[in-house]
Order: C-alpha cells, then sequence, then structure tokens
C-alpha cells in the first residue's frame, strides 16, 4: 500500500483541499495555480467543506471544492479524472449557475461578483496545445479584447506536466507535482516539504492518517475510477474492430450503457445523463 492517497480522485481531491482545516492550504494551491504564486488571496471560507461519507456509497464525495474569496469572488475547483460526454459543457454551465445563482430575484446585475472555475484534468483536453494551464475568458473575436472578467474557466492538464522533481521551481509546479505524484511518492520531497502548505497537504494525504471508513470508500471510488476506463476502453475498441462509422458509434454508445450501470447506486438519474450523454429514459430501461 502506497504511503500516500492519491490525491486526483473526488474524495482524496475534496479531503485535501476542502476540509475545515484546509483554508491554508487552499489559499496556497489557489495563489499557485491563478495567481502565479503571488500572495493575492487574502481570505476565503469554504462553502460546504468535505464531511466523511456513508459507508454505503460513494455518492456523497462528488462534490467539487467550492470557496467564497474575501473580496467576493466565487471559485470553483474540480478533480475530473474521466473524459466523458459532454465535460467542456458542463464546466461551463457550472460556472454560469454559480454566477446567476448569486442574484435572487429583482437584485440589481450590478451585484454580481466573478467566478472562477479552475478545473485540474487527469487527461488531455486540448490536444492542439502543450499548455498546462490554459485560461479561457469572454473576448472579441478579432482584437480580443475583453468583454468581461466576470467568468472564467482554467483548466490544469496533469498529462502535460513532465517535469522531474529536481525541476520543479515555481509554486505551481509543486503543486502540479503533488497532485500527480503523491501516490507514488515513500517520503517527502526536501523542495516539497519546505512549502509549509505542501508539507501540511501531505500530512492529510497519508494513507495513516484515515479512518478505515475512508479508507473504504477511497478503494472503492478507485475501483469506479478503472472500471469506468476500462468500459471507455473496450467500447473504442469494440468499434474499432467494426471498422466503420457504425461500430464506432456503437462501441461508444455500449460503453456509456456500461457507466451508467456502474453508477446505479450512487447517482440521481439525472447526475447519470450528465455523464453519459444518455437521456433519462435510456438510462432507466438499462437500470
Amino acid at each position: 500500500m502506497s504511503k500516500f492517497i492519491n490525491p486526483r480522485t473526488d474524495f482524496a481531491f475534496k479531503k485535501i483541499f476542502g476540509s475545515p482545516q484546509s483554508k491554508d492550504i487552499l489559499i496556497n494551491f489557489l495563489d499557485a495555480l491563478l495567481y502565479e504564486g503571488k500572495s493575492v488571496i487574502q481570505d476565503l471560507t469554504i462553502l460546504d467543506p468535505y464531511q466523511v461519507p456513508r459507508i454505503r456509497g460513494i455518492k456523497e464525495s462528488y462534490l467539487d471544492v467550492k470557496a467564497l474569496l474575501a473580496d467576493g469572488q466565487t471559485v470553483i475547483i474540480e478533480m475530473q479524472v474521466l473524459n466523458v460526454l459532454g465535460f467542456k459543457k458542463r464546466v461551463l454551465y457550472n460556472a454560469a449557475k454559480s454566477y446567476s445563482a448569486q442574484l435572487e430575484v429583482g437584485d440589481d446585475y450590478a451585484l454580481l461578483n466573478p467566478v472562477i472555475a479552475l478545473t485540474i484534468t487527469d487527461f488531455e483536453m486540448f490536444s492542439d496545445s502543450e499548455r498546462v494551464v490554459s485560461r479561457y475568458r469572454l473576448k472579441e473575436v478579432n482584437d480580443l479584447k475583453d468583454y468581461s472578467n466576470d467568468l472564467e474557466l482554467v483548466f490544469a492538464e496533469l498529462p502535460k506536466f513532465r517535469k522531474e522533481v529536481s525541476q520543479l521551481s515555481t509554486l505551481a509546479d509543486k503543486w502540479l507535482y503533488f497532485l500527480k505524484e503523491a501516490e507514488r511518492l515513500k517520503s517527502v520531497p526536501p523542495n516539497l516539504d519546505q512549502e509549509p502548505a505542501i508539507h501540511d497537504a501531505f500530512e492529510v494525504a497519508r494513507q495513516s492518517h484515515l479512518t478505515k471508513e475512508e479508507l473504504d470508500i477511497l478503494e472503492r471510488q478507485s475501483f469506479f475510477i478503472q472500471d469506468n476506463k476500462n468500459s471507455i476502453r473496450l467500447g473504442v475498441m469494440q468499434g474499432k474492430a467494426e471498422g466503420r462509422k457504425e461500430g464506432l458509434e456503437e462501441g461508444d454508445k455500449q460503453a456509456r450503457i456500461e457507466i451508467a450501470r456502474s453508477l446505479k447506486d450512487k447517482m440521481s438519474l439525472s447526475e447519470i445523463a450528465a455523464i453519459t450523454g444518455l437521456t433519462p429514459e435510456e438510462i432507466e430501461e438499462i437500470i
């Protein structure tokens, strides 16, 4: 068994960055990824902090880390392992929903504060770029002038981060290395341990600090992720074996059906539909 839990699972990510005692960890992490390591964030409130999920399922662990900054900005932080159908649209939807949810009926639009959606992916989202961290805002098409900074999407693609521990130079480098390599480490590298917030993150991630219930949830979620990765691979292989467009489409459909079956006891119909692209009626028939 590894010394540290895998911070890329939803459960572990929320425990490390969204626990009540994780405020300083989260501030440092956000300063690194959003503000080039500068101490910009003075304070924040973690909304819906981590609690140990019920042992019968892992549905409760499928939550983003959400924080309200002292200046009124909302930041949504999500770790995504599987490249599911419609994921790009889901990120945009969640950011827009958080933006509009700030107002009650009759409130002035001037009261709206910016929303940043920070998404860390364990797969490549933008194959036409080698950039590890990319940022998107509303801009004019021709001269790229900003329309508004109120809605910003930030992506960090872990597969594109290939630095060795000796090459880590920035605070962002160190956090990305932590996310990608922590579960494979036997001890904390000195150049990461010297950062107080990263040192604390490793302490939260120690296997020995987890309860039996948390370890059980972690194991279930790891199996769940691997099963769904295998389902996606199976669908692609089936499609390729057919050697034609219909085969590819059928293989993709079968993979989504297998994912729906694996989620039936863990998520609602609407959540499964958002992940798989299947209709609620199709999902009801499947399960």
